[in-house]
């Protein structure tokens, strides 16, 4: 059954060492209501692990359109919207917050969405695993956890070794997109990205807005507590 499947998120080590996770699960439970979407959406719409020898444009949507990951899209809102508004680029959408799941799977399946594809799975198993190298035309990257306290900064997402996995996957002239509410954290991911040596950035520092990303309920609560938006846009030479 998928509801039982949806549980595995992540790769088990040989040594069955823990690496450190950018996540932390706070609810990892399902109701009936949330079997049953997953039960009735779940084959045509979700991705799984084990089922994928490869993430490409062809093995998953049968086309050749140009492919975006979204990894960590929350209650999928602005992901649903972008993928809407263009139906000529394939959407995979990672996560694994359950919550954000069902409601995304809900939504794509009633809205009828062809070119969105969803995975709760840890992204960064899933790029080492399941996504070649030179494939991908664009990681999106929206408010990921700050892990606001200087003791766990060692969780954020954006670090060295994770921008170096996500440009060693982009093709030639593909893009990462990344937004932030937290200036600091901001301020540390503009760093670590021009430091990569396979990335350019083709603005002086912050990128403008970008019109087409719709805005969320979670960025105009951080607007409303005087938050600065961040955005970064660097992409691969």
């Amino acid at each position: 059954m998928i509801a039982s499947r949806i549980m595995d998120i992540e790769v088990r080590r040989d040594d069955n060492k823990r690496d450190i996770k950018s996540y932390v699960l706070r609810s990892n439970t399902l109701d009936d209501k949330d079997k049953e979407i997953l039960e009735k959406y779940g084959e045509n719409h979700l991705l799984f692990f084990d089922d994928i020898d490869k993430i490409d444009s062809s093995s998953v949507f049968s086309n050749s359109n140009p492919l975006v990951m979204e990894i960590g899209f929350g209650m999928g809102d602005s992901t649903l919207k972008i993928a809407m508004m263009n139906e000529s680029v394939n959407y995979i959408a990672l996560d694994v917050y359950l919550d954000g799941v069902i409601k995304l799977l809900k939504n794509t399946a009633e809205y009828d969405v062809k070119n969105l594809k969803i995975m709760r799975f840890n992204a960064v198993d899933v790029l080492n695993y399941k996504v070649s190298d030179d494939s991908v035309d664009g990681f999106h990257i929206f408010f990921p956890d700050p892990w606001m306290k200087k003791r766990h900064h060692k969780r954020r997402l954006m670090n060295p070794s994770f921008i170096e996995l996500l440009a060693k996957k982009l093709k030639k002239g593909g893009y990462i997109y990344f937004v932030s509410d937290w200036e600091e954290y901001a301020d540390e991911v503009l760093d670590l990205m021009s430091r990569n040596e396979s990335l350019v950035n083709p603005y002086a520092g912050f990128a403008p807005p970008v019109k087409w990303r719709p805005s969320t309920k979670f960025e105009k609560k951080g607007l409303e507590k005087d938050h600065v938006i961040k955005e970064i846009w660097f992409e691969k030479k």
